[in-house]
């Protein structure tokens, strides 16, 4: 006879049949299914895992509290499962592969470079807080560090080209001091001085050298133009490997830009004259082909949303001249866009000339974005055509996803002490539940036909949580397939761009103040997902973003982001840098 140890000074007497054979246990009410299944495991030899207790209404769940069972002195409990082919033995136990680390014997690099360590700030040199929140948020962008790396210097055919020579041959070389301060930033957990980059741009771009009234300080800068200078830099050094769109796997690759690949858009834009009269005379609506780098969003005395800024910004009013008219008149040109990139970089239009204060004031009217932006409604009719059916079923996806978790969050928080792990098969759906309830029903009545008068219980047939999620993943799995036979060849062949048509915010930069030459800048980050080294899965740091206010860098959650709409002086949003919500991968689901 085996004891549970437990608090209970009065056991329970039970019995559990397995195999044929019977073992009667002495039963520890205060305890849960897990040491039960532990005690079975010392008499049967059966590992906990491979166990199956049948109990009323289901399997027996390892959190579940005994107590509740409400058993009684002679319970027979029904066990199914057999050992491991090693007979049950218990497995040796082998020294790890790694010697542990402690963090007092690692180097501060090497600190820095651990599991969810805070990242480094960057020190304000005097008015340089623009800077320090344009260069974390670039920093936001993994593939541009990766690409930083590998760089060695500006490519040769620069040479010669206008301005973009001068900034090749200059002695400094913007794009290596990026490499080399973001390599140091990764190596501490301080605020580090940005001081040779910082350099570097005011002597390559002396508008950044501007001092306040003829004295000795800097004077504070746009973080925007910061934002569209180095990345107009890292536009014309940075190259990487593409492959040509529309060439097979085996085919070679070409040097691409970085920021081509990964940071810039194209617009199809129609321009069409205003005037009925130029129409009437035959005039044809020009259209033409421009790249962006980023989408404005304008503010208006009617704009409240980021949607709405960003349709104003991609209709304009221009005044030129009509060959057929043979005189100046106004024309509307609008834009639509063609390609969208893996980097989305949208720029909140709130600094403005003011002639009275000679000063680029601010437009403090409240603003709203959302984390998830859909970009399709700004697109082409063709390319709306290939994205519209991959954003849907991306969003059925994702829903199914979101049931699930909700699902197994629900199970685990009532199931903490009564809840069967089983479901009955006619709750689930599909064919084969369907035939299972005939046949049970049938076998019911099989039953009360008997003359003995006895009437037996139906034989109801029960669905392991295992099962159901077993087919939920399935339906996942075939939806997910769906999604990608969906994409156009020419969408999967671009690497860089956007293939889903919506994107998820990554970071924010925002400014505090009345005037872009006073106030404050900083710099929000989210969080990156995190993989347990034990399964290799992936798990996001849902809400949670790093605020980078120069040295000072803090966590903080998705309410501080929703409050940077604007609204008065206090931190609005300026810049915010959007990531492409990926294809799905149907390696993880099949794992």
């Amino acid at each position: 006879m085996a004891m549970i140890p437990g608090k209970s000074s009065c056991p329970t007497l039970v019995v559990v049949k397995h195999q044929g054979k019977r073992y009667d246990v002495e039963l520890d009410t205060s305890t849960n299914g897990e040491i039960l299944k532990l005690q079975l495991y010392s008499l049967t030899g059966v590992e906990p895992d491979r166990q199956k207790i049948l109990v009323k209404g289901g399997q027996l769940k390892d959190s579940t509290n005994l107590s509740s069972l409400s058993l009684k002195p002679g319970h027979v409990f029904m066990m199914m499962g057999t050992p491991s082919s090693d007979g049950g033995s218990l497995t040796a136990i082998q020294p790890p592969k790694e010697k542990p680390r402690f963090i007092e014997d690692m180097s501060e690099a090497e600190v820095a470079r651990t599991e969810g360590a805070i990242p480094a700030g960057l020190q304000n040199l005097g008015n340089t807080c623009y800077l320090n929140s344009t260069l974390q948020t670039l920093r936001a962008v993994p593939e541009l560090q990766n690409e930083l790396m590998k760089y060695q210097g500006p490519p040769a055919e620069a040479e010669g080209r206008d301005i973009w020579a001068q900034i090749s041959q200059s002695p400094f070389d913007l794009t290596k001091a990026l490499r080399d301060l973001y390599k140091q930033m990764s190596e501490t957990q301080e605020g580090f001085p940005p001081l040779v980059f910082l350099n570097g741009l005011r002597s390559v771009f002396p508008q950044f050298a501007q001092k306040v009234d003829q004295g000795t300080a800097y004077a504070q800068q746009d973080a925007e133009e910061a934002w569209s200078q180095i990345v107009s830099v890292l536009r014309q050094n940075l190259r990487t490997e593409q492959r040509p769109v529309g060439a097979d796997a085996g085919s070679g690759s070409e040097r691409k830009s970085f920021v081509d690949k990964y940071l810039v858009g194209n617009f199809e834009t129609v321009t069409e004259c205003d005037d009925v009269e130029a129409k009437e005379a035959g005039e044809e609506p020009l259209k033409s082909e421009e790249s962006f780098l980023k989408l404005d969003c304008h503010i208006g005395m009617q704009t409240n949303h980021l949607r709405d800024g960003i349709l104003a910004a991609l209709e304009e009013k221009i005044d030129k001249r009509s060959s057929v008219l043979d005189r100046d008149t106004i024309y509307t040109k609008r834009f639509r866009i063609a390609r969208l990139p893996k980097y989305l970089t949208v720029h909140f239009v709130r600094f403005y000339w003011k002639r009275e204060i000679r000063k680029k004031a601010k437009i403090l009217r409240k603003v709203s974005f959302q984390q998830e932006l859909d970009a399709v409604e700004f697109c082409t009719d063709e390319l709306k055509q290939a994205l519209i059916p991959i954003r849907d079923k991306i969003r059925d996806v994702r829903k199914e996803e979101l049931e699930v978790e909700r699902a197994k969050k629900r199970r685990k928080t009532t199931d903490g002490g009564d809840g069967p792990d089983a479901t009955p098969a006619s709750e689930s759906t599909g064919p084969q539940s369907t035939a299972q309830t005939d046949t049970g029903a049938r076998s019911t009545a099989d039953k009360k036909s008997k003359k003995d008068g006895d009437v037996d219980m139906p034989d109801v047939k029960f669905k392991t949580d295992a099962e159901v999620e077993a087919e939920r993943a399935a339906s996942i799995l075939k939806a997910k397939k769906e999604v990608l036979e969906l994409v156009d060849p020419k969408l999967k062949a671009d690497d860089g761009g956007n293939k889903t048509g919506l994107y998820e915010l990554r970071a924010v930069i925002t400014h505090q103040g009345a005037s872009a030459d006073s106030g404050h800048y900083t710099a929000y980050v989210k969080k990156d997902a995190t993989v347990e080294p034990s399964t290799a899965a992936t798990t996001q740091a849902e809400g949670k973003w790093w605020w980078f206010n120069d040295e000072k860098v803090s966590e903080v959650n998705d309410e501080k982001i929703e409050g940077l709409s604007g609204g008065g002086e206090s931190h609005s949003a300026l810049i915010l840098l959007y990531r492409a919500v990926p294809l799905p991968e149907l390696e993880a689901s099949s794992s």
